[in-house]
């Protein structure tokens, strides 16, 4: 789709039930018990048959306190989602060896922290789409952004990215808003600012309105776009991991929350609300005698304090028979609640498809090896292997138009070329285990020179390697010369 018309319906309804899902995604995934209360209290429980926590009308009086509690799983299966994909940073190679250094020039510790920050955005709203930027002011070299799926609009031709448009809300002024666009196409970048509604795009304006779309005015080419100068999109989509369940035949990806992870945190948050009910009904309270408390004078009236001692005054004479103090004290169902809550954790980790021990549960025992791990976490292992597929493209294709960039901007004289993907291990590996291992191999003779330092260092390529075991021929003395040395006629 090009640039919206004026006064269109915003968001387009060709991707408001999607947006509307990811809403409630990024209401779980932010926290806030408020933005949780928002979601839910417009949908009635009649709607689709659910009752749920957040989904009632419980405003609190003024001076009472919320007692609903919110415990943050699906932020914690985000941020360990990212931490199996990024617990070591992913190596991107190429052929050429001073391509190689300029890729890793821009790959630097910046764009390691962005990967790690959308891989978790990712999990949590169901992808992220990763930008390529420039600012000569911050210096001569392509950027590496990210643009989360809640604020972007894409176009798909037989399952590839096309075109993306990309907005932000720049101000809200009562019932107005002010919207900055920016369109990706395959060469061009075009600019637009709409004011608008809420739900209503409103009218262009021009992009001097605002400081932050007035900066990019000079860049403008006579389309009235900036040409970027190469054949390629300058954004592509990262979906999380597929197929959308929700919306089948969608491109987009689903969130690791989407289906029952929902309906479980929410389970989860109930859980947990009822235990420090329990807790706060258990307190000790003392039943006494009218006679018996301190009379705040006349025309003071009385008030309430849940936190003192003296709960409940009965008028009646405290020198009746059974009138006297008498202690309430509730029990605390500690081994119902936990056993539930521990229940519904793993029913959550499991329908995100991850084993209980990634998340410290099925935990104790001897210290094991990373082997050890990756065999106890094999549900993990699994669901990570199959979001690297996912991860791998989109990553491979936004480092390619930076390279691109990189050249059609004058920054750089080298050939682009498309990188190669390599996703660190998910577990670090045990160097004395490793050890072990290589030392066995050799002592049955199963080994090769070589195949130890490959080993030993994965991450180095053939150049290296061969180098390296040069390096240790000669110390070795194992670098003997041919004793037939050939002869030519």
């Amino acid at each position: 789709m090009p640039l919206p018309d004026a006064n269109s319906p915003w968001p387009p309804r060709r991707w408001a039930p999607e947006l509307a899902e990811m809403a409630v995604d990024d209401a779980w995934y932010s926290g806030d018990p408020r933005r949780l209360a928002a979601v839910y209290q417009g949908q009635s429980h009649r709607q689709d048959g659910r009752r749920r926590l957040w989904g009632r009308d419980r405003t609190p009086d003024p001076g009472r306190r919320e007692h609903r509690l919110h415990i943050p799983m699906p932020a914690d299966v985000a941020r360990r989602s990212a931490g199996l994909l990024f617990s070591e940073p992913p190596r991107l190679t190429v052929g050429d060896t001073a391509l190689q250094a300029r890729l890793d020039e821009l790959l630097g510790e910046h764009a390691e922290r962005v990967l790690l920050e959308a891989a978790e955005v990712s999990a949590a709203l169901g992808g992220v789409y990763l930008v390529a930027a420039w600012d000569a002011e911050l210096g001569p070299r392509p950027l590496l952004t990210t643009v989360h799926a809640d604020a972007a609009l894409p176009e798909f031709r037989h399952g590839y990215l096309t075109a993306v448009t990309c907005w932000e809300e720049l101000a809200r002024t009562g019932a107005t808003v002010l919207r900055r666009l920016e369109r990706h196409e395959r060469g061009r970048i075009e600019h637009a600012l709409y004011e608008g509604t809420p739900d209503n795009i409103g009218r262009p304006v021009p992009l001097t309105e605002h400081p932050t779309t007035a900066a990019v005015v000079d860049s403008l080419g006579p389309s009235g776009a900036i040409e970027t100068g190469i054949p390629q999109l300058t954004a592509a989509y990262w979906p999380n991991i597929g197929p959308n369940r929700s919306h089948r035949g969608s491109p987009l990806g689903r969130s690791d929350l989407q289906g029952p992870g929902r309906d479980l945190c929410d389970a989860l948050d109930e859980t947990w609300s009822s235990w420090m009910r329990d807790i706060r009904l258990a307190r000790g309270r003392l039943i006494v005698p009218a006679a018996y408390l301190r009379d705040r004078g006349p025309g003071r009236g009385a008030t309430f304090d849940e936190d003192r001692e003296v709960w409940q005054a009965l008028d009646i004479p405290p020198t009746e028979a059974g009138a006297g103090i008498t202690l309430a004290q509730f029990a605390i169902r500690v081994a119902e609640h936990k056993s539930t809550s521990d229940a519904v954790v793993r029913q959550i980790i499991e329908a995100a498809g991850y084993s209980p021990s990634t998340f410290g549960l099925d935990g104790g025992g001897p210290a094991a090896t990373a082997t050890e791990i990756e065999a106890r976490d094999r549900d993990s292992m699994v669901t990570r292997k199959a979001k690297t597929r996912y991860a791998g493209p989109a990553l491979a294709d936004i480092v390619e138009a930076m390279l691109q960039l990189d050249r059609a901007l004058g920054w750089s004289r080298l050939t682009p070329e498309r990188p190669h993907v390599a996703f660190g291990p998910a577990v670090a590996r045990d160097p004395q285990s490793a050890a072990q291992t290589l030392a066995l191999l050799a002592q049955a003779q199963a080994i090769s020179t070589e195949t130890k330092v490959r080993m030993a260092n994965p991450e180095w390529d053939a150049e290296a390697v061969a180098a390296e075991v040069t390096r240790i021929h000669a110390e070795t003395g194992q670098a003997v010369p041919d004793p037939v040395p050939n002869f030519t006629a």
